[in-house]
């Protein structure tokens, strides 16, 4: 809060300098006794000023002051500093709602809370920068200023998938070893094949949906090809409606994303038990569990009835089927016994008398062994073979587990109960107030300084809102994304990663939608197929990258941050060389 209020003074203390230009020719000039005025030496020195100040004609030498009171300026440095300024407020504003977010987390946890309002919290201040820049005065200003927004939209994109997704590599490598980063093994140092991350298969999905999320970006630029005025907005509806489309299907995605994750880890869990069992089965069978025909060994599979029923009562019970299991070890990989005895329960006792009988295990372990052999891929019928797929599905349980990072798993990210809640959510409601406040109040005086720097200087505004305006709106992302793959684990780098990519989408769809609508309602124009180039070839790049596989390692982070320069002169050639806009 104090940082708000030092900013703010600050604005208030500028909004009342003035100052003017003596011009020749005015009746109240000053002379200094050394030159008078109609000499070369007041040419000279006439001319030197000229070139360190903007042009005093009316059009040039005036702004408005947004809502009245807070200062603008026409000058180069000047405008810097408000960018600086605004920006910092804006960036204030992104933290606010970053904290106000994770507190509120705390309290009602994941869910609605955690899939819907905290993505829409997390992407608000580039929606509310994308909307003032469209609603500016008249239909040309807007046109003119709506590039800020692009150029927002391209640059959070583009900067939180290469530069901040490259640093999160570099910062949370450990060394790799059959393929997975070991956590908080760092002793290879730079090695480029040797050193890097590991994620889960959630965020390989992440990047999928991420790549998806382009599709409303290629709907509304390919009818832009054709001179139809009326296809072209056609085609920014259409858009508009899948870009919405996306947008819903992405919150409920991520709503549903733990009991999804909850009952995807179940399922594994399941597989890795029946894995287990089948191997202890093999190990202790007198002979094969198939026949040279491929079919259940029956002997075999009643003498192994006979050594697991210790009473000799023709069943095995819970607590006979308990000590098996506790004697197998599940690759270090800790299990609930009480939990795999009902599960094996479950499937073996179909009679339900919480006793497993000689055909109902026979029945269970002959499912098994098809649910195996189709996990395993198996090609052959042949006894022989048995032993080979069997192998093959315990090695493939044990890298789904390494995949998937379930609730069992999360030792290390416990959220401890709050211990005041009432007053915890009031302290995140504030904050999310401020943050939204802010956000909305300083998003437009940010626009009008991006757009008078950029008449200044003469550079377009997408480059200057593409590089800046995201250091403003992601800095507390990016912080934090860094902050958190520090911490050199696989279930830390999975949250980074899937946050980073989360993130892209939540601008490709949310602050696409913005843009679209404000488009289409007033009646800009799309023209910006170099821009749109740049973030599709971007997100599918790294989309398909991060879905291909869940081990980085630091060579992959020349490709990311190759990226964002490229992205930058691909836009320069295509719109100031080839002339696409």
């Amino acid at each position: 809060m104090s940082r708000l209020l030092l900013l703010l003074s600050i604005l208030i203390l500028c909004g009342h300098v003035h100052g003017r230009y003596n011009l020749p020719g005015q009746s109240d000039l000053i002379s200094d006794g050394v030159r008078q005025y109609g000499t070369s030496s007041y040419s000279y020195s006439h001319n030197f000023l000229t070139l360190h100040r903007p042009s005093l004609n009316a059009d040039d030498s005036t702004c408005d002051e947004t809502y009245g009171f807070l200062p603008c300026t026409t000058t180069i440095l000047g405008n810097l500093f408000l960018i600086i300024v605004y920006g910092g407020l804006m960036y204030l504003a992104a933290t606010y709602l970053t904290n106000g977010s994770e507190l509120l987390l705390e309290i009602l946890g994941p869910g609605i809370i955690g899939g819907l309002f905290l993505p829409i919290l997390g992407a608000l201040p580039d929606a509310m920068l994308i909307l003032v820049s469209g609603l500016s005065g008249s239909t040309e200003t807007a046109q003119d200023q709506v590039s800020v927004g692009m150029g927002l939209l391209a640059g959070s994109t583009v900067m939180l998938i290469t530069v901040v997704w490259g640093s999160c590599v570099f910062i949370g490598k450990c060394d790799i070893e059959n393929n997975i980063a070991v956590d908080n093994k760092d002793t290879k140092k730079l090695s480029l094949t040797g050193s890097g991350v590991s994620t889960d298969i959630w965020t390989s999905y992440s990047a999928i949906i991420m790549a998806v999320s382009v599709i409303p970006f290629i709907v509304v630029q390919l009818p832009q090809l054709l001179s139809s005025t009326y296809l072209r907005q056609l085609a920014v509806l259409i858009g508009l409606v899948f870009s919405l489309a996306l947008l819903i299907s992405y919150c409920m995605y991520q709503v549903f994303t733990p009991w999804i994750q909850r009952r995807r880890f179940a399922y594994v869990k399941h597989k890795h038990i029946i894995s287990g069992l089948l191997k202890q089965l093999k190990m202790r069978a007198l002979g094969k569990l198939l026949d040279d025909n491929g079919e259940l060994n029956e002997g075999v599979i009643t003498k192994l009835f006979h050594t697991i029923d210790v009473d000799k009562d023709k069943s095995i019970s819970p607590s006979e089927l308990r000590a098996l299991i506790v004697g197998i070890r599940f690759d270090e990989i800790e299990l609930d016994e009480d939990d795999a005895v009902e599960k094996v329960m479950k499937d073996f006792d179909t009679t339900r008398d919480s006793l497993i009988s000689l055909d109902e295990f026979k029945a269970g372990v002959q499912k098994w062994l098809n649910e195996a052999k189709r996990a395993g891929k198996s090609t052959s019928n042949s006894g022989s073979h048995a032993e080979k797929f069997l192998d093959d599905f315990h090695e493939q349980t044990k890298k789904e587990h390494d995949l998937i990072v379930g609730e069992e798993d999360q030792s290390d990210e416990i959220v401890e109960g709050v211990d005041n809640p009432k007053k915890t959510s009031i302290k995140a409601g504030l904050m999310l107030l401020a943050g939204t406040l802010i956000a909305a109040a300083f998003a437009d005086p940010l626009v009008d300084a991006v757009d008078n720097f950029s008449d200044a200087t003469s550079i377009p505004t997408f480059f200057i809102s593409f590089i800046a305006l995201p250091l403003a709106t992601n800095s507390s992302e990016a912080v934090s994304a860094i902050i958190f793959a520090s911490r050199k684990k696989k279930r830390s780098a999975s949250l980074t990663f899937s946050e980073l990519y989360g993130a892209v989408t939540m601008n490709n769809v949310l602050c696409l939608s913005v843009f679209l609508a404000l488009v289409y309602v007033r009646g800009l124009t799309w023209d910006f197929s170099a821009e749109v180039l740049v973030i599709v070839i971007v997100c599918v790049v790294m989309g398909v990258f991060g879905s291909l596989r869940t081990t980085f390692p630091l060579w992959t982070t020349s490709i990311a941050y190759l990226l964002y320069p490229f992205s930058l002169v691909l836009v320069y050639v295509l719109d100031y060389i080839f002339g696409w806009s």
